[in-house]
């Protein structure tokens, strides 16, 4: 009987390697905003805006690379881009939900921390990703 290993299972691994991949894209985005508002002065909403789009190409070079072991290509760019903006939608509708029924803002975040990864990850090993 021989012993699995994670190779083993490739779903798996991808979504290791893809939820590492979106820690350190999350402190990517953190640390840009952070010094485009204290050090160039930007605002908050521009400075995220910007972040956003730092982190976000950087999510697609790790994860096309590393995570999903594929090339760049201009076909999963527009995939993951398209995947990424649904995700920001379903991140923005499941905080405003939340804040609509007057919890606590903390839960929107759990709630969009529950929906928003799993969601998109699922859609970049079937669709973006694609074989």
């Amino acid at each position: 009987m021989t012993r699995a290993t994670l190779s083993d299972f490739p779903l798996v691994k991808r979504a290791l390697r893809f939820g590492v991949t979106g820690i350190g894209v999350t402190l990517l985005h953190v640390v840009v905003a952070t010094a485009l508002i204290e050090a160039a002065g930007l605002r908050p909403a521009w400075a995220n805006g910007a972040a956003f789009i730092v982190a976000t190409l950087t999510s697609y070079l790790f994860n096309t690379l590393w995570s999903f072991s594929q090339t760049p290509a201009p076909a999963n760019l527009s995939r993951f881009v398209a995947v990424s903006l649904l995700g920001l939608g379903i991140a923005m509708a499941v905080s405003g939900a939340a804040e609509a029924m007057g919890l606590p803002y903390w839960l929107g975040i759990a709630g969009v921390v529950l929906t928003v990864p799993p969601t998109t990850f699922l859609l970049h090993a079937f669709w973006t990703y694609r074989s």
